[in-house]
């Protein structure tokens, strides 16, 4: 059992830090932003709450974070009263945030000066992921921390892999959102057309998922999308926060994106029509209005 804090209690957060108490059985302090979210935490999982990210810190083996972006990471690690004025050295951070590069390294560094080490392992697999706790989870860092860090981790992943040094996790992270972006808007595509040409979509799906063509998209979205349902997991909005990241750093390393770009254009457009908390399928909306 380990001494751990979470700091972050939203969709994904809130069941990443169940599992860490219930399934891995380690004694977790909680911090989230709004307090009542944390008291509810506790009472339904046991375990402790804190007041600040410095609080929640203290002491700890393990502080992990899951918040909104590079702005919110910042806060609650090296703003006032945030976890690294307050971690022990020897201790180790770990942020499941999709946040950018720049930010897990510049933390890495800070988290250094500290005498503690930091881990970037962004997740993938969604809300359901995390509630089932199967996600993904891509690190980057140092070889010594992330093998005394995995097995804690894996109380909420199925995966877990090293990519490299700092900042590894979160672009290896940019290149599975890149990847599920035209994918995505591809199987939207192909649906859309299949209805206007009269075929039954099921059957299609059917047959063609058994083929080249299949995917975990197209297993697990497909009805829905037929259904014109799109309340099946994650955002446009985080999804568009996502892209901005990974055409960010293209800009940086010169990489092309022509398709990522005019997917993230097409979700503004799913935006416009109302679909901020719609998922990421909900490109077919755009192509069926």
């Amino acid at each position: 059992m380990a001494s751990v804090a979470f700091l972050g209690l939203g969709v994904m957060g809130y069941p990443m830090a169940g599992h860490l108490r219930n399934k891995g059985g380690h004694d977790v302090t909680v911090y989230n932003r709004t307090t009542a979210k944390a008291e509810k935490w506790v009472a339904e999982h046991g375990g402790a709450f804190a007041k600040t990210p410095a609080e929640a810190a203290e002491g700890k083996d393990f502080v992990f974070a899951c918040v909104g972006n590079d702005d919110d990471l910042r806060a609650v690690t090296t703003g006032p009263q945030g976890a690294f004025g307050a971690m022990k050295r020897g201790a180790i951070f770990i942020d499941n945030t999709t946040a950018s590069a720049e930010v897990a390294r510049e933390l890495a560094e800070a988290a250094k000066e500290g005498g503690f080490s930091a881990l970037d392992a962004p997740v993938s697999g969604g809300q359901a992921g995390a509630e089932n706790g199967v996600l993904t989870v891509m690190v980057g860092g140092e070889a010594e921390a992330y093998e005394r860090a995995r097995p804690v981790i894996e109380s909420y992943a199925r995966m877990v892999g090293l990519m490299g040094p700092a900042g590894a996790g979160q672009l290896t992270k940019m290149v599975n959102q890149i990847c599920i972006a035209g994918l995505v808007q591809g199987l939207a595509e192909g649906i859309h057309f299949g209805t206007k040409a009269g075929l039954d979509m099921e059957k299609v799906v059917e047959v063609i998922s058994r083929g080249a063509a299949g995917s975990w998209q197209m297993e697990n979205r497909h009805k829905t999308m037929i259904a014109g349902k799109y309340d099946f997991g994650f955002a446009v909005d985080w999804m568009r926060k996502d892209l901005r990241i990974c055409l960010e750093e293209a800009d940086r390393n010169g990489a092309g994106l022509p398709v990522t770009a005019l997917v993230d254009q097409f979700y503004k457009d799913v935006q416009d029509m109302g679909g901020r908390r719609w998922d990421t399928s909900s490109l077919l909306a755009r192509l069926a209005r």
